[in-house]
């Protein structure tokens, strides 16, 4: 059986899988249940000053009949008092002392505070810290969370505040709602963080009840922005990481976050240069006993791959990971449709058409039966009829031969400049 443990940052982990900071881990009952599940660590539900919530919190996006495609929430960090977030961090960790516990950590950018709560929490044993400079609601508009996370120096500064009284590995938990995640990376980096985990949620409102105009969700009749997340983020976080990645000015290891409900998105994580995984959407969605599925599924996938451990995927998809401008411009994709496998819905024939390209015939075989064939002199190798037929198999894209060497539009650039210098 491959080995799933991971190391990340000096932390060992008997497998790659925490809890996000967040309600599944607001108390010690039930990152206990879910250590007895199997997972391999928590990131303990944001202390800070105890604040108080409000009620509803939560709202979800259902899309094409898959409940919660989607997750919002307006729940700010623990409403309760540090002292007893304390004392059950220590049982915890003393009942399970092979799981890893971080702490999520949220005050003002402010050294002295930063100093006094990492000094008041180390002391119970957690495993390390996460500084969570990302919460896009309530908590920002306090000056915390995201409006700290959305400033490179005061990411840098914090990180170093922390780092000054940490004796555990400290690591900084970055905002998705800025521009150029890689600034608040390299800022982290420059602040000493050990490590950085991200995305945290997405800003984000989840919808309008159509009878009463309410926003969902709503507290009284008004309603606020949210935090976003599950499966629906997937694709940003996973750019998100990548780019974090390849960025030699960050070179600190990452923990992915973001939709992640499947041993599949974690390999993929794990492949764009995660060393580890987070969890929250889908814990809640379907329980603790996820674990069981995430944990066999990527031993299975592992040894299906002839892989001994999981240490050896990190980051082996990051070099394929680059700029627009690097990219093949003579390299030829085309659509080829298996008519024997086609049933006829014609649902790549409208979709091109209408808002592609026009190259696909609707034709009639020998024996009269109708067929649809790709002009392949025509199609550019776009992948939106393959992405809209429902049959798996009916459709492939195949690479053709190439006819002239790779050219990208920075070599395109620098053959023109040199034809110019002549």
């Amino acid at each position: 059986m491959a080995d799933i443990r991971i190391d990340f940052a000096g932390i060992k982990s008997p497998n790659p899988y925490w809890l996000a900071s967040a309600p599944p881990t607001n108390t010690g009952y039930q990152v206990q249940r879910a250590f007895e599940a199997g997972w391999g660590g928590a990131v303990w539900k944001t202390l800070g000053e105890p604040i108080l919530n409000v009620t509803s919190r939560f709202g979800a996006s259902h899309f094409n009949g898959q409940r919660v495609a989607g997750f919002n929430n307006i729940e700010l960090i623990s409403d309760r008092p540090l002292e007893e977030n304390l004392k059950e961090i220590y049982e915890t960790k003393k009942l399970y002392p092979d799981r890893v516990i971080i702490a999520s950590l949220m005050v003002e950018p402010e050294r002295e505070k930063w100093h006094e709560i990492v000094k008041r929490v180390q002391d119970v044993g957690v495993d390390g810290f996460e500084l969570n400079l990302g919460c896009p609601h309530g908590m920002s508009e306090r000056g915390m969370g995201a409006a700290v996370g959305q400033h490179p120096d005061l990411v840098e500064r914090t990180t170093m505040y922390a780092k000054e009284a940490a004796e555990v590995p400290v690591i900084t938990k970055l905002t998705p709602n800025i521009t150029d995640i890689t600034a608040t990376a390299k800022a982290a980096a420059r602040g000493g963080a050990d490590a950085i985990s991200l995305i945290n949620t997405i800003n984000s409102l989840i919808g309008v009840d159509l009878d009463t105009w309410n926003t969902v969700p709503n507290v009284n009749g008004k309603g606020a922005h949210g935090g976003y997340c599950g499966p629906a983020v997937k694709p940003i976080a996973l750019n998100m990481v990548g780019e974090c990645a390849r960025n030699p000015e960050v070179n600190i290891p990452i923990s992915g976050i973001g939709g992640i409900s499947t041993w599949q998105d974690t390999v993929e994580f794990m492949l764009m240069g995660a060393g580890g995984v987070q969890v929250c959407t889908a814990a809640m969605h379907h329980g603790f006993r996820i674990i069981e599925d995430l944990t066999e599924g990527l031993e299975n996938y592992l040894d299906e791959k002839g892989i001994d451990a999981l240490s050896d995927i990190i980051g082996k998809s990051v070099e394929k990971y680059t700029d627009w401008s690097n990219l093949d411009l003579n390299h030829k994709v085309v659509a080829r449709i298996n008519n024997d496998v086609c049933i006829n819905c014609n649902k790549c024939h409208i979709a091109c058409e209408d808002t592609s390209h026009q190259c696909i015939d609707m034709l009639t075989d020998k024996d009269g039966n109708a067929i649809l064939r790709v002009r392949e002199e025509d199609c550019v190798g776009c992948n939106l009829c393959s992405i809209v037929c429902p049959v798996e198999g009916a459709i492939d894209m195949i690479d053709l031969t190439p006819t002239e060497p790779p050219m990208s539009w920075n070599d395109r650039q620098a053959a023109i400049h040199m034809l110019e210098k002549r």
